[in-house]
């Protein structure tokens, strides 16, 4: 049998922050001198991973820029970020409507983010019976691996470091399984939203907790039950001590419930947004911001490969370690703020 047809679905504002950053230094504008790099690195990526994919349908999203139902549950969430810069701003604002008028589908939910278009996207696909590759530089996504679901993730390095996520390499690379993802981010905090968490706890150790006992709910059980020698041999007895304090407990409550991603958001039919997209509506929208990608967009358009490659194909590999990695690839400047 045939497989199943695939959706892309790619978040908009990770992906964006990404290309700004990637090209700022070139400040590529339009000939109004309005700034379009971050728009044409987006677009870019969009094509790119059309092209390897071959996707049926794509989708992108973006966080709701008027407000945030996650900052009204917690105000202090993202709230250590400084603020973006004028041009980013710009370019994030523009990005929604360009899509629109380029023919792809855009959604930007009110009150929630782009990580809840992933998520309602991949379940959406579920239950259409289609498969789903979510493109994001943003780790929350993990969560979302299963079957039929698959993690696209952009590093420093563009699309040529990418790397696709599936239940094997999570586990491989974090030690747990894709549903016990949310507990191991909650556990370790995830400081680029302010959201800390519970002292002594890092990926290491959150990991073996969550191996030794599944989740979080049965080490608070044996910790309750007086059994905490059993906490004590997997963690050590300084972060067992941590676990069991209510405090403690009510940051991974917090973290748990603000990490948790809306997978019941509306998005739209499949069908109706079926590659291939109308290739002049595209370029046209594209030149009207002074972007030109020539040939690229032939996936999303419905041509063919182009005779001579523009660029190296890239084939897109699990994620395995790499000694020495994280080193070579240091993030710009303004990065850790966003990531």
């Amino acid at each position: 049998m045939p497989p199943a047809p695939l959706l892309l679905v790619l978040d908009g504002n990770s992906l964006l922050h990404r290309a700004y950053h990637a090209a700022s230094l070139e400040g590529f504008t339009d000939r109004s001198g309005r700034p379009v790099w971050a728009l044409r690195g987006l677009f870019n990526y969009v094509a790119r991973a059309a092209a390897h994919l071959r996707p049926q349908a794509v989708v992108v999203g973006f966080d709701c820029p008027d407000h945030s139902a996650r900052r009204l549950d917690y105000p202090a969430y993202k709230g250590h970020r400084p603020e973006k810069a004028a041009d980013l701003v710009e370019q994030l604002a523009g990005a929604p409507e360009l899509l629109r008028a380029a023919g792809i589908c855009t959604v930007v939910p009110t009150a929630f983010e782009a990580d809840d278009v992933l998520a309602s996207s991949a379940e959406h696909a579920r239950r259409s019976g289609w498969r789903s590759v979510l493109m994001t530089s943003d780790r929350d996504a993990f969560a979302l691996i299963d079957d039929t679901t698959s993690v696209l993730r952009i590093r420093n390095g563009g699309f040529d470091e990418a790397v696709m996520v599936d239940a094997a390499s999570l586990l491989a690379i974090c030690g747990v399984q894709p549903r016990q993802y949310r507990d191991y981010a909650a556990l370790r905090g995830d400081p680029s939203d302010n959201l800390h968490g519970v002292r002594r706890f890092g990926a290491a150790t959150a990991a073996r907790l969550l191996q030794a006992f599944d989740t979080v709910e049965a080490a608070w059980a044996a910790l309750d039950r007086g059994d905490e020698q059993s906490v004590r041999d997997v963690v050590g007895e300084l972060a067992a001590e941590e676990l069991g304090k209510p405090a403690m407990r009510a940051i991974v409550e917090r973290n748990r419930r603000i990490m948790s991603m809306r997978d019941d958001l509306p998005v739209p039919e499949l069908d109706t947004v079926r590659l291939p997209l109308n290739r002049m509506v595209m370029r046209q929208a594209l030149s009207d911001r002074g972007i030109n990608l020539g040939p690229s967009l032939w996936a999303l358009t419905g041509g063919l490969p182009p005779q001579r490659a523009e660029e190296p194909v890239v084939e897109l590999r699990p994620w395995t370690f790499r000694r020495g990695m994280a080193s070579r690839r240091d993030p710009t400047p303004g990065q850790l703020a966003l990531f």
